[in-house]
């Protein structure tokens, strides 16, 4: 994938699609890189299409993605970051993706997934070329979250402690890896990610939202997975080079805020 910020402003979330079918070259493009997505947590997932599926809120496709992996500690970062890998590499070959965690028969992705007692799907997506045109039902979501509505960068970013914002003339370098994480997608467009840069690390914290709940599937921390994927890959393209560390920090910290994990970075 080249562009990293091209990606993520041209990203949005697509439940208006064509009804083509996605090309062979297309498909196979994608069940290649499918193959060698990976995730800082070094955590397996396991990535399948299912064809002939539907969901209330998608028109024009039945063609959907879903990925599993066991229950395990990090789970819920590590899909967010995968999965994540995979909606930006679809977006480079004009596929469009969106998010499905809820609004689905969770019953049926799962036989379809052939899930076992010890795994989760935590999201699918549909796949498919998006419609010229979005259907007044997805105009309507996309108004009901504000869809292009994000934080300011210094609401998000911190030097040393959370007292003092990182302003994005400041931010240097790092200002657009952190840009892309600004512009990330999040549950009901939430926007949870912080990140308090303190001498050569980014540490990166979740501020929870009121009714979001954690549990085996924590849709919050998958939105922190997508924020690490972000912040990770347009470093890299930009020369940056990062080491992924789980070493929270002393830093004084909110009660609603929970440490996810940190990157060492050298520019």
């Amino acid at each position: 994938m080249d562009n990293m910020e091209k990606l993520v402003r041209e990203r949005r979330s697509v439940r208006t699609f064509d009804g083509r079918e996605l090309t062979a070259e297309d498909k196979e493009k994608l069940c290649n890189y499918i193959a060698s997505i990976d995730n800082p947590y070094g955590l397996p997932i396991e990535f399948k299409l299912l064809p002939q599926m539907g969901c209330p809120v998608v028109v024009g496709t039945e063609l959907y993605i879903g990925a599993k992996m066991k229950y395990t500690p990090h789970l819920n970062e590590a899909f967010g970051y995968a999965f994540e890998k995979l909606v930006l590499y679809a977006q480079s070959l004009g596929i469009g993706t969106v998010w499905v965690g809820g609004t689905m028969d969770r019953g049926a992705f799962e036989k379809a997934m052939e899930l076992s007692e010890d795994e989760v799907m935590p999201c699918v997506s549909p796949l498919g070329y998006p419609a010229n045109k979005m259907s007044v039902r997805e105009k309507m979501m996309r108004k009901g979250v504000k869809a292009d509505s994000r934080f300011p960068f210094e609401e998000i970013t911190f030097r040393n402690s959370f007292d003092t914002p990182l302003t994005a003339d400041a931010a240097g370098k790092l200002f657009l890896p952190i840009e892309t994480v600004r512009l990330a997608p999040s549950a009901v467009n939430k926007q949870p990610w912080r990140i308090v840069v303190a001498d050569d690390v980014a540490h990166f914290y979740m501020q929870r939202s009121k009714n979001f709940n954690g549990g085996r599937i924590d849709m919050q921390k998958i939105d922190m997975g997508i924020a690490l994927c972000h912040f990770e890959l347009t470093a890299k393209e930009q020369g940056i080079s990062t080491e992924f560390v789980f070493e929270e920090p002393n830093i004084p910290k909110k009660d609603d805020m929970e440490y996810i994990a940190s990157y060492k970075f050298k520019i």
